[in-house]
């Protein structure tokens, strides 16, 4: 191999894990590069656009995975530089403390992590700070200790989410600003001339035009380039990891770009595709050292997927509600129980604003909810929830590849009862301050055709733990079986709590960054 084509590290993803890890090993010196099989997503007004963005998917993926019974669907994800930060709702949270302990729920247990909060706090910070997380310290009684306040303050809501927020904590509840990497200046709820962002309503969902979205592009991985030891390939989809021939060490990564074949090799492979297509990897890299694929010794690659039991509903106010920027609140109170319920239910937030270019993309469903409603009416007086409760690792939950190299995910799901409870407390909580008392699903958040939860919150297929017969990776994100395979995902995740995973994945890659300096004998940012 080409001496040009060895680095010191290659990194496989730009996203939040890839990316992020990426902006952390730069200063060092290194000769890093990264492999993103995507390319940069176009900047065009379509950016901004529902039709484009929620009805003709236009930047998704243009491929098919199979489910259990072997149908085929369209999964929610995006290959870009940034991978799918580039359309988040930028709702960066951090686990609660007691997520990262053994938590009984109704359909079964939460397993503990073997690293604790106080572990991952520094990074939270760190990442909060990187990511420009606005939000409030204090005002979420869920939230576990933080060693310094956020950067930024928190977004502010407009006067009918303010109102909803003042409804709520008349009711004895406890909203809070909801944690947003945003790249805003504002003054009186509006934003500042000299604003990256501008408070539009394309911000949840939708890539952002001006870059006003704090994603992994945005923030890490364009910086990072800045240096000159760290290359970018487009367009380079890995088919696989050679290794060395005792199955220790990834010597190779097989490439495919432009419609040929190209070899690299790097002192450190970092895998950090996400959760389904880091597992894939490792199983399409099958040899006869590893049999059952890479850095599966323990037979967990590719177990306990978990997405997140997710629902997007919407409201109907009696007042119009003109807001633009909608996902400013959020609502922790039945996080780990209710006062009628003795386990976790979730947690409540905000969805951008409805559009009523999305409602159309979703009729005719909408005359079975309310058909004396017209579409317009529905869109202007919308108020719209994004619930979220935790969904449990099972090892039959699991991706695996069929003989055609196509993914195939068996998903059964776990803990419905919590999420159903938690919509029930959401529509009493609506019904009480005068809201119209039906919550109507929306499915273009989630992706048409695909189970509860979509794909976006993908996670746990590659666990870490400090035993090789129930793991993948040691507690550095290091595959047990080989020494310089690392993966720095969400498929590291034992368990995936009830709020956004991206702040801990951004948090981990920090983490793990800081090992990986120390591994290289160099210094970082």
């Amino acid at each position: 191999m080409a001496a040009d084509n060895h680095y010191d590290v290659i990194i496989i993803g730009t996203g939040a894990g890839g990316g992020t890890l990426a902006y952390h090993l730069a200063p060092s010196g290194k000769r890093i590069l990264l492999l993103e099989r995507g390319g940069y997503l176009p900047r065009e007004k379509d950016n901004w656009d529902a039709r484009a963005v929620f009805v003709e998917s236009k930047y998704r993926a243009n491929e098919t995975w199979l489910d259990k019974d072997g149908k085929a669907f369209h999964p929610g994800i995006q290959y870009h530089v940034g991978g799918n930060t580039k359309v988040y709702g930028a709702a960066l949270l951090r686990f609660r403390e007691r997520d990262f302990g053994e938590v009984r729920h109704h359909g079964g247990v939460s397993p503990a992590w073997p690293l604790t909060y106080a572990d991952f706090e520094p990074y939270y910070t760190r990442a909060e700070y990187l990511y420009h997380v606005h939000g409030q310290r204090g005002a979420d009684p869920t939230e576990g200790p933080a060693s310094a306040p956020y950067r930024y303050p928190p977004v502010s809501h407009e006067a009918r989410i303010q109102e909803l927020f003042n409804d709520f904590r008349r009711l004895g509840h406890h909203p809070f600003p909801l944690p947003l990497g945003i790249l805003l200046d504002e003054e009186d709820g509006k934003a500042l001339h000299n604003s990256t962002c501008v408070r539009c309503a394309a911000f949840d969902g939708f890539p952002c035009l001006v870059n006003g979205k704090a994603d992994a592009q945005v923030i890490c991985v364009d910086p990072a380039l800045e240096h000159s030891n760290v290359e970018l390939l487009t367009g380079a989809f890995v088919d696989r990891l050679e290794t060395n021939p005792s199955g220790r060490m990834v010597t190779k990564v097989i490439v495919t770009r432009k419609g040929s074949v190209e070899e690299y090799s790097a002192d450190i492979v970092v895998v950090s595709c996400g959760a389904v297509n880091s597992a894939a990897l490792l199983l399409r890299s099958a040899n006869e050292k590893h049999p059952r694929g890479l850095a599966n010794g323990s037979d967990v690659v590719g177990r306990h997927y978990m997405r997140h039991n997710c629902s997007a509903f919407m409201a109907i106010s009696k007042a119009p509600n003109p807001t633009v920027f909608q996902k400013t609140l959020a609502l922790n109170d039945f996080y780990f129980r209710s006062d009628d319920w003795e386990y976790p239910l979730g947690e409540i937030q905000m969805l951008g604003k409805t559009d009523g270019e999305m409602l159309k993309g979703e009729a005719p469903g909408w005359a079975i909810w309310k058909p004396e409603f017209a579409l317009d009416f529905m869109a202007e007086h919308s108020i719209d929830f994004w619930l979220q409760s935790e969904d449990l690792p099972n090892p039959e939950n699991r991706m695996t590849i069929n003989p055609d190299g196509q993914i195939v995910l068996n998903i059964r799901d776990t803990n419905l009862e919590a999420h159903m409870r938690l919509k029930a407390k959401l529509e009493a909580m609506l019904t009480e301050i005068g809201l119209h008392d039906v919550l109507m699903p929306r499915s273009l958040y989630l992706g048409k055709n695909i189970p509860i939860g979509g794909t976006a919150h993908q996670a746990g297929t590659i666990r870490f733990g400090s035993d090789p017969k129930t793991s993948a990776l040691d507690l550095n994100c290091k595959a047990h079986d080989l020494d310089n395979l690392y993966v720095v995902d969400a498929s590291f995740f034992v368990s995936i709590a009830a709020v956004n995973p991206s702040l801990t994945i951004m948090a981990n890659a920090l983490r793990v960054g800081d090992h990986l300096l120390e591994r290289l004998g160099a210094t970082g940012s």
